[in-house]
């Protein structure tokens, strides 16, 4: 097959459709994103980039980054996105670890950012600004608007993205031209996008979500997008009226649901609303129905995978469930330890296999080795299947609490603890315990700021949880620790906590 880029583009719309609607008020169209990312092209093979090698971004939000990307695919490299906020000790991991050939960083960070390449072995670094300055910029000027493509295979490499590292060193997933490229096309027809769509896009572009689900699935539409700097609730909500779609993670939608003009009026227009990258209650899901008339669909994917699983378009979207396998995407549900298929309705891990699924750990030919079984790869999470095929997840294996021999799995107390009136949001950990091995603690932000009731909270679960499935301790917060895309950063709360139920 053909490079990600030209087959996203084979299918580019008139040149002047517009691509990008930008904050200042300026369009990008189809034609600028080919001169453009063309431009890019020429600027990294004049920079020594060859094929395969990799080009590591840490840089703001901009539309130029999204070009370079594209840029970075039609050369024949590997794009490399890495989070705004990982810290000097990270970057000099990622540097030595996946060798770049050039890292391009925001201007302001040059001076922390150089003595680290310098250490690494990382050959150029370079700079590029939200706002379109740095020395790309400078670089960029005169470069010729056209490309030849360079070939690429179904495996060569489109991409690297690192894993959280939350229980240990971040992983290089490896994602191919053809993994991206099947994701983008399916999630086209899955979810209806068509060339006349426009997305809200308030993502950050170093995540799968923003840059590969949000990104290549607008490219591979013809559609457009108002692209944001950021999520910020007001002015999110003042774009609405100009949009079709809007993909965001729970807290996106959270945080409408707390401006006034969010109304069903205002939305009335919109076609669909996706969330995506941590779990969504189910109580959340409710709220919104009842004050838009839209069901948010919520889906399933992963760092190594994108998307594997959806709620319909066309259905019911139920939830509490990331609903069914997309097309061509295939799941089981395992044994944890033999790897047996489980029956329906039992719990167990999610398997995944199909032309998403990435090629394995950058560097890491024992991990990878470890992580698929019999073809499948072992996603680490938990789910069980219904009766109608729907899928739903009940945590991470690896934040399984096994109580006085029991499992207790976070998510279902969680599910049960956020249908309370009482309750915003919540979070639920294991703590060592002396009797039990661990015990299940609920850390809860109420919905009524200094409420901290824990009688209450216990007899609204007296009848929905087993009493070994109930929190040992409930706690009360302002706020949950979350990273960049929203997921609760529960190993801090663990070792916050760890303590709590000691003696």
């Amino acid at each position: 097959m053909s490079n990600l880029y030209s087959r996203l583009a084979a299918g580019f719309p008139d040149p002047a459709t517009p691509f990008a609607h930008l904050p200042d008020g300026s369009v990008v169209t189809y034609g600028d994103v080919d001169r453009r990312s063309a431009a890019f092209a020429h600027l990294l093979r004049g920079a020594c980039v060859g094929i395969g090698d990799r080009v590591a971004v840490q840089a703001e939000k901009s539309i130029d980054m999204l070009m370079l990307y594209l840029g970075a695919l039609r050369a024949g490299a590997v794009f490399l996105p890495l989070n705004t906020a990982y810290t000097a000790g990270e970057l000099d991991y990622f540097m030595r670890d996946a060798e770049p050939a050039l890292f391009v960083c925001d201007p302001a960070a040059l001076p922390a950012v150089a003595p680290l390449a310098e250490a690494a072995g990382v050959p150029r670094v370079e700079t590029l600004g939200a706002d379109g300055g740095g020395s790309l910029a400078a670089l960029l000027a005169g470069q010729p608007e056209s490309f030849d493509d360079v070939a690429r295979d179904d495996k060569d490499l489109a991409a690297i993205l690192y894993t959280s590292g939350t229980t240990g060193r971040s992983k290089g997933a490896m994602l191919s031209h053809d993994n991206l490229g099947s994701n983008a096309f399916t999630l086209r027809e899955a979810w209806a996008f068509t060339g006349g769509d426009v997305l809200l896009h308030a993502l950050p572009i170093f995540h799968t979500h923003g840059l590969f689900v949000a990104t290549n699935t607008i490219l591979a539409a013809g559609a457009s997008m108002i692209f944001l700097p950021k999520f910020d609730a007001a002015e999110a909500l003042r774009q609405l009226p100009r949009a079709t779609v809007m993909m965001g993670v729970p807290t996106f939608y959270i945080r409408l649901l707390d401006e006034p003009g969010f109304t069903r009026d205002h939305v009335a227009h919109m076609r669909l609303f996706v969330s995506g990258s941590a779990p969504l209650s189910a109580d959340i899901h409710r709220e919104f129905r009842e004050r838009t008339g839209h069901a948010i669909l919520e889906r399933y994917g992963m760092t190594e995978t994108n998307m594997n699983i959806s709620n319909p378009y066309d259905g019911d979207r139920i939830a509490g469930t990331v609903g069914l396998p997309l097309p061509g995407v295939s799941i089981r549900i395992a044994d944890p330890e033999t790897g047996a298929e489980v029956p329906q309705g039992e719990v167990g891990v999610v398997e995944i296999a199909g032309p998403n699924v990435f090629q394995g750990y950058w560097r890491m030919p024992d991990k990878t080795a470890a992580e698929f079984r019999d073809g499948w790869f072992v996603s680490g999470d938990l789910g069980l299947v219904d009766a109608r095929g729907y899928v739903t997840l009940v945590g991470r294996a690896k934040d399984l609490i096994i109580s006085g021999g029991y499992n207790v799995y976070p998510a279902e107390v969680e599910t049960a603890l956020d249908e309370l009136p009482q309750v915003h949001e919540s979070a639920v950990i294991a703590v060592p315990h002396r009797d039990l091995g661990e015990a299940p603690v609920a850390v809860i932000v109420p919905r009524d700021k200094g409420y901290a009731d824990a009688d209450a909270i216990r007899a609204g679960l007296a009848d929905t949880l087993a009493r070994y499935k109930q929190p040992r301790a409930i706690l009360f917060v302002d706020a949950l620790p979350k990273n960049a895309m929203g997921k609760v950063q529960k190993a801090l709360l663990r070792e916050e906590h760890k303590d709590l139920l000691a003696g």
